[in-house]
């Protein structure tokens, strides 16, 4: 029975580092600067176990230095990702619509402020094709999709680091 536990949370926590190298490698560290720019697991393992082991990072972030800010923001999609995942067909008809519950959610998860809430409607309905371009578009590539829309719309895009 202990096994077992222990098996669920090693799995949950590769889950989560996982989540995190996809973005969180970054551009903070001295790992981040000698891999810089080389993408896959190899690079981004690599790049983490040379901040984790030299402490570069943590003394970056609180310096300032190695290409780390005091000032940012501990982000993560994987929320996103999983909402996807579960309400794809649901978000699809939605996002046809321009509007509906599903949307709603996904606005709020992204943390869309009300304002913009019709105007993010708008553009997931006018970019559905590219949001869903096929029946078995996987969630991963819905959301690639829906960061890269968000992003290049001028109101909208300071939403795209949330997705």
């Amino acid at each position: 029975m202990t096994n077992k536990r222990f098996l669920l949370v090693a799995g949950l926590f590769t889950i989560a580092s996982s989540s995190a190298l996809a973005d969180n490698v970054g551009s903070c560290g001295w790992g981040s600067k000698l891999f810089d720019g080389q993408s896959g697991l190899a690079p981004q393992v690599l790049a983490v176990t040379t901040n984790g082991t030299l402490g570069n990072q943590t003394f970056g972030i609180t310096s300032g230095t190695s290409g780390c800010t005091q000032d940012g923001t501990v982000t993560s999609t994987w929320k996103t990702a999983m909402f996807i995942d579960g309400n794809k067909q649901a978000l699809a008809r939605d996002t046809a619509a321009g509007r509906g519950e599903t949307l709603d959610a996904l606005a709020l998860l992204i943390g869309i402020d009300d304002t913009d809430t019709q105007a993010f409607n708008r553009l997931m309905q006018e970019n559905f094709a590219s949001i869903f371009p096929s029946s078995d578009v996987s969630a991963g590539e819905i959301q690639t999709a829906l960061r890269a829309v968000v992003a290049t719309d001028a109101s909208l895009g300071k939403y795209s680091a949330a997705i």
